[in-house]
């Protein structure tokens, strides 16, 4: 039996190598989405212990927590902000892998289909085969048993 052979195989194999690239980039852009959002945790939990021990010394220290306080806000702040420029990132990553993916099924999904056909075809061929040789048998019986 002759083997399926998909002419549209090169360019399958391109979408599926544009998809993984797509799909790294997107994983690249999550986890850089993922280190802000740690940051900006560390830098919360970095506020709450200067708030707790933002009275405790004398004077200068009061003061030198308050300035790390807003330091810590302005931190905040610019965190914050790379945050949402990585979320956008991360949206529009996740639109071209979301092509990427849907061109790759396309080709996939017409490969699966013309296999099948391909099957259907060779089976409806052998059974023919089959009912020629099996008449033919059934023909010499008869013609011998004359």
């Amino acid at each position: 039996m002759k083997q399926f052979n998909y002419k549209l195989e090169k360019i399958l194999k391109l979408r599926e190598n544009r998809e993984k690239e797509t799909e790294i980039v997107l994983g690249k852009a999550v986890g850089a989405l993922s280190a802000i959002e740690n940051q900006i945790k560390n830098v919360a939990q970095e506020k709450v212990l200067a708030v707790q021990n933002r009275f405790s010394g004398n004077f200068n220290l009061i003061r030198s927590y308050e300035f790390y306080i807003l330091r810590l806000d302005q931190t905040t702040d610019i965190l914050l902000e790379q945050a949402a420029l990585a979320e956008l990132e991360v949206s529009r990553a996740r639109a071209v892998y979301l092509e990427a993916s849907r061109d790759r099924k396309i080709f996939s999904k017409l490969k699966e289909r013309q296999a099948r056909e391909y099957r259907h075809k060779v089976n409806l061929e052998e059974i023919k085969t089959i009912d020629d040789i099996s008449g033919g048998r059934a023909a010499r019986a008869a013609l011998a048993g004359a």
